[in-house]
């Protein structure tokens, strides 16, 4: 009994106003900030509608959802059954809350899943007002995600793109969301009098004023890193340039280098330092220090007077171009290779032209996270069907280029629960600035992309998967990935949401020669940034290549505790 005295005085406590006066001022004072944010985006004169934006999505997402309660409704029948079971299942729940108000222990009907932090706070659990907020919400998830699974009649197309925006409902409506269900928040705003409300307001008006029809929500403490000074430090020069690229050759740091020298490729959609950030993570250094001669691609950011850039142009004047450099600065005739997400698609397109041609400029060709058989693409298939690529054509028409904040909201659409609500709660309801991240900031570093180019990339390889079946030509030339002959090592991240890792793995089948496949633990930037000094992932080998997806070759293959660079350098040595 004086254990719950106790409890209640603690509870009661957290949620005491220690000035009702200053609260009541501070809730007036955000309102003011938040309206007067909001009256000057809405009459900013570049605030415009288009794909890929919040109105365009939510109209989609209506659509869809509204579609899918039309096929519920049609089996009234079935949907009474479900609707039965989501009402015992919350009756069941409500019961197990006044039980446990009484001091009975009961167990959780349902838990969240291993790495889901939004109720990392122990009121989510000790406190039973908050713990039926977050079950309530886990059954309502479950109840949805199970109708659509088992609902029928539903084209694998309808299906995917209903599973997304119901994933983007269900991410919204968390509880954690809202400051009336979310314990640490509502503890925040106690504690500071509201303070927490007017900092946040501030810091969403920052962010509504640097945003046009799309919310550019801060990620990271962008002033708190510097080019040359904290990230992209290793020391380099540029050997080459054109109007596509510049070449950069990095110093030595060992008394020999190796022969043959490493040509890196990254994508064109984003800041080539990914791959140089701070000197502990720097993919560029690391190699260096293996007494390897180092070139990498930095790609221009496109303005208008590029948007008649082609894809074909990326590969002759960009690929192509940057290899010859390669080979002139060090006299190899041969050299290696690597490519990087959109740099890889790009690269693997360039070797099957080369192929075709009998050309071989490469010794061997390193890919990570590449795409070149899109038939299971993941979600980015729902952002490139003809409606939204029409869209889009218009936008880029008008432009000359896709502005890459309309690409990099696509990509946190596909994690809204880490790259989205996070941010909304941090930022303007605790009223903290982000925590410095050296990935996030590179994340919010992006690039504009070619129109012509850009359109291509959509459209030929995405909608049409024209490479992987065979059906692309280049520069008059057909290409077929089956005469691509050289050694390829290819690595997939294995929670990658861009380039999923099955999909890398249905890909790299598709060449014609010895391909090594590798599949590294966590996501598409950190399965690729993972140094071995920090022993934070894992990654595969030794699966069975005659499996035909890749579930069968992870059956057969060998778990490796940390970072696959090593492993990849033994690689690369023999090259």
């Amino acid at each position: 009994m004086q254990q719950d005295a106790s409890e209640a005085f603690k509870f009661m406590s957290n949620y005491m106003i220690p000035n009702p006066e200053e609260f009541a001022s501070n809730l007036l004072k955000a309102y003011e900030v938040g309206s007067e944010a909001l009256v000057r985006m809405t009459e900013r004169p570049d605030v415009t509608s288009g794909p890929y934006s919040p109105a365009s999505e939510m109209s989609a997402a209506t659509k869809t959802l509204g579609e899918l309660a039309r096929v519920w409704l049609s089996d009234p029948a079935r949907l009474a059954e479900a609707q039965a079971e989501f009402f015992r299942r919350f009756g069941e729940l409500w019961n197990n809350v006044l039980m446990r108000m009484f001091g009975m222990p009961i167990a959780p009907l349902i838990e969240p899943n291993p790495g889901d932090n939004r109720f990392k706070d122990p009121e989510w659990t000790s406190n039973p007002f908050f713990d039926f907020c977050k079950q309530a919400y886990l059954l309502a998830c479950k109840w949805a995600e199970d109708r659509l699974a088992q609902t029928e009649g539903l084209s694998e197309r309808d299906r995917h793109r209903a599973e997304f925006y119901l994933r983007q409902m269900t991410s919204a409506y968390s509880p954690s969301n809202f400051l009336a269900t979310n314990p640490e928040v509502l503890r925040e705003t106690f504690r500071t009098n509201a303070a927490n409300l007017v900092e946040g307001v501030k810091l969403l008006a920052t962010d509504m004023d640097r945003s046009t029809d799309l919310m550019r929500i801060s990620q990271t403490d962008t002033t708190a890193f510097e080019l040359g000074k904290n990230l992209a430090t290793t020391p380099g020069k540029i050997v080459f340039q054109n109007r596509l690229l510049q070449l950069i050759q990095y110093s030595p740091t060992t008394n020999q280098v190796r022969e043959k020298p490493l040509l890196m490729v990254p994508p064109w959609i984003n800041k080539y330092y990914i791959l140089d950030l701070t000197p502990q993570k720097s993919f560029i250094k690391y190699i260096v220090d293996q007494g390897f001669t180092v070139f990498v691609v930095s790609w221009v950011n496109p303005g208008e007077d590029l948007a008649g850039v082609t894809f074909e142009d990326y590969m002759l004047e960009g690929i192509l171009s940057a290899t010859l450099a390669a080979s002139q600065e060090t006299g190899q005739e041969k050299i290696n290779v690597l490519g990087y997400c959109v740099g890889g698609t790009a690269l693997s397109t360039t070797l099957a032209y080369l192929a075709t041609r009998g050309e071989e400029p490469y010794e061997s060709c390193t890919l990570l996270t590449t795409q070149v058989d899109f038939s299971i693409a993941g979600d980015l298939l729902l952002f490139t069907d003809d409606d939204q690529l029409a869209s889009l054509d218009e936008l880029m028409s008008n432009r000359g280029f896709l502005d890459g904040s309309r690409m990099a909201n696509v990509f946190n659409m596909m994690r809204p629960r880490d790259l989205i609500w996070p941010y909304i709660v941090n930022n303007y309801m605790l009223g903290k600035k982000p925590f410095p991240f050296d990935l996030l900031y590179w994340n919010q570093d992006s690039t504009r992309m070619a129109a012509s180019n850009h359109k291509f990339y959509l459209r030929e390889f995405y909608n049409h998967n024209a490479l992987a079946r065979g059906e692309m030509t280049i520069a008059g030339t057909p290409l077929d990935l089956a005469k691509v002959k050289l050694p390829i090592i290819e690595i997939a991240a294995k929670e990658d949401h861009i380039a999923p890792a099955a999909s890398v793995y249905r890909g790299s089948k598709k060449a014609g020669g010895t391909v090594k496949f590798v599949l590294a633990g966590s996501g598409h930037i950190a399965g690729v940034v993972n140094p071995p000094d920090k022993v934070k992932y894992q990654f595969w080998t030794g699966g069975d290549r005659a499996c035909g997806e890749l579930d069968g070759w992870l059956k057969g293959a060998n778990e490796h505790p940390g970072s696959w660079w090593p492993y990849w350098i033994k690689w690369l040595h023999q090259r």
